[in-house]
């Protein structure tokens, strides 16, 4: 089943005739965790949809509300009985009309859900092996920071990863600096210091990379920072992890010759799980 301009329909329904998001990929996205009826870190993720709309120009309806979305994502989730735990994904597309310039700005949505494991987030204890994707670079441009269905750049990347046994790439911005993984936002802690790429160099304005700056600054005798991270800083590294709302946390042990500890991993993911009601 799937959630459509807020009827629950066949997931067979055939949307793609004259579908702007299908031809031209003009739409945003959001995916959140739902745990026990409850969408997790809701705010961040309505704002950042309204403000990824405004960005690419979207007419937003008068009741896109926070409730109506959050109501209309639950009651699909109520309608497969998964939510207790589950991943939902809300699309946002223009309507039909126009070819590169759209006819109106209109919108319409589609959500789409599946059932997950209904437990905290946790820190899977296994190899984890990255290297850098340098076939295609990321524009350091506002778009960067938002979620679009334009993820060929990822696509392709993650066909690399699995040709050459990777669990994951790093991508790189057109000043070949590192900026985010393929599927969450990167963190390097060095002696004291945790950074992260900013916004500015093109990497993904993530929801649960605002929540590990927030619980990260609270931390004593630590700094962070949001500074740019070159390929060499990564050898320099005392720990690498990525972050995303659906996973949390993933430490990176292994990048190119460099193995890493996971012990602040371990520390973070757990004052995460603190902060949420499970």
């Amino acid at each position: 089943m799937i959630n459509f301009n807020g009827s629950i329909l066949s997931k067979d329904t055939n949307l793609l005739t004259h579908n702007r998001a299908f031809l031209y990929g003009d739409a945003v996205f959001e995916t959140v965790k739902i745990v026990n009826s409850k969408i997790l870190f809701l705010e961040d993720h309505y704002f950042r949809l309204m403000s990824s709309m405004r960005i690419v120009r979207m007419e937003i309806p008068m009741n896109f509300t926070m409730e109506f979305l959050e109501e209309q994502i639950l009651t699909l989730a109520k309608a497969k009985k998964i939510e207790n735990s589950a991943r939902a994904r809300i699309t946002v597309y223009r309507n039909d009309g126009g070819y590169y310039l759209p006819q109106n700005n209109t919108i319409s949505y589609l959500i789409t859900i599946e059932s997950l494991e209904n437990t905290p987030y946790s820190i899977f204890q296994k190899e984890y092996i990255v290297d850098l994707y340098t076939d295609f670079y990321v524009a350091k441009q506002l778009l960067s920071s938002i979620k679009t269905t334009n993820k060929l750049l990822n696509i392709t990347a993650s066909i690399y990863a699995s040709e050459n046994d990777l669990d994951n790439c790093l991508l790189l911005n057109d000043s070949k600096n590192v900026i985010e993984a393929l599927q969450g936002n990167l963190f390097m802690l060095k002696g004291n210091t945790l950074s992260t790429p900013p916004v500015s160099e093109g990497c993904l304005n993530g929801v649960m990379r605002k929540q590990i700056l927030s619980l990260a600054r609270t931390i004593e005798n630590l700094e962070v920072i949001e500074e740019v991270i070159s390929p060499f800083d990564l050898q320099k590294a005392d720990e690498l992890f990525i972050t995303n709302v659906i996973k949390g946390i993933q430490p990176i042990t292994k990048y190119r010759k460099k193995e890493f500890t996971i012990d602040f991993s371990k520390l973070i993911v757990q004052k995460l799980n603190n902060t949420i009601e499970w």
